[in-house]
């Protein structure tokens, strides 16, 4: 067994943590078991059916598709499932992940997002990028819980991590490709490690990891011809730490964001209060859908925007 690799009955936290510091990331063998990755795989299609709510997206993904058929299939992504299931909230606050979760960040650790990724059969990954690029911390604390869904492997799109590279504490320049066994997304380059290097992180379904914000990670494409790669990813950091996240927007400098599930400790900043920002919604493979969808995120969050500036002029 690697040295980023623990059992969930008998993982130590103090080696854990060390390891975690050491490597960038950390993957616990075991942690939720078959029933609770089962609970979580029929609330993602209960989402999609429209059973929690009118969320974004939900009746794109189900238009055309016969009762039979898994809508996930049509699915790229469900964003902030947090928002709309009492079930996915739950699975944010696990006593088994936040006990890791406080020996890795500290005493007061918090949750801004959730995604449950889909990755069917022949779709693309998403190319070396760092998660604090696109979720800027102030003390770096920021920590990725890969939640596995379907047993990983290199062939149908297991994560890859290169071990170490968080120390640099560098967020290196992305730029767009043309490697089609990845989505649009933009890849980090410049970083001192080879782009067809670092080692794979093939995990078994209910396994979780857990990975650094500045640490450089990928996923390839899955090539399998059927099948899906289904994770669910939670976003936590230090409470204590502000969070100038804006979502689509770029931050000012003493932004916090403040939509967020506070999971172990306190919140210094409680005085702020807090707002109903992020937007669940639900992300179609469909490029025609997905113009769609966005449009309507867009409005959504705009509105969302300007409520939550009309309270904090109200409390002024």
């Amino acid at each position: 067994m690697s040295s980023w690799t623990y059992q969930a009955e008998n993982a130590a936290m103090p080696e854990l943590a060390q390891a975690y510091d050491t490597h960038g990331f950390v993957i616990v063998k075991g942690l939720l078991d078959r029933r609770r990755i089962d609970e979580l795989l029929n609330e993602a299609e209960a989402i999609c059916r429209g059973e929690a709510g009118d969320v974004i997206g939900a009746a794109s993904v189900r238009d055309g598709v016969g009762e039979d058929d898994n809508l996930l299939a049509s699915v790229i992504a469900i964003h902030f499932p947090h928002k709309v299931s009492e079930l996915m909230r739950l699975a944010i606050h696990q006593p088994e992940i936040v006990r890791i979760l406080r020996a890795i960040i500290g005493p007061d650790v918090k949750c801004m997002q959730s995604m449950l990724f889909v990755k069917g059969a022949g779709k693309p990954g998403q190319a070396w990028h760092q998660d604090e690029h696109f979720i800027p911390t102030r003390d770096q604390s920021l920590c990725g819980v890969w939640i596995a869904l379907d047993d990983a492997r290199i062939d149908n799109g297991s994560l890859w991590m290169h071990p170490g590279s968080h120390h640099h504490g560098v967020l290196w320049q992305s730029k767009t490709h043309d490697d089609d066994r990845f989505d649009a997304t933009e890849e980090a380059v410049g970083f001192p490690y080879p782009r067809e290097g670092g080692v794979p992180v093939e995990v078994d379904a209910g396994d979780v990891v857990f990975f650094h914000g500045y640490a450089l990670h990928r996923s390839l494409n899955n090539t399998r011809k059927d099948g899906y790669r289904r994770s669910l990813v939670n976003h936590y950091m230090s409470a204590r730490s502000l969070l100038p996240w804006s979502i689509d927007d770029a931050p000012a400098g003493r932004d916090d964001f403040r939509d967020f599930e506070l999971v172990c400790g306190e919140d210094p900043y409680a005085w702020k209060g807090k707002q109903d920002l992020a937007v669940p919604f639900i992300r179609p493979e469909d490029a025609a859908q997905s113009k769609k969808v966005f449009a309507e995120l867009a409005a959504e969050t705009q509105r969302r925007a300007q409520v939550n500036s009309n309270n904090t002029q109200r409390q002024d």
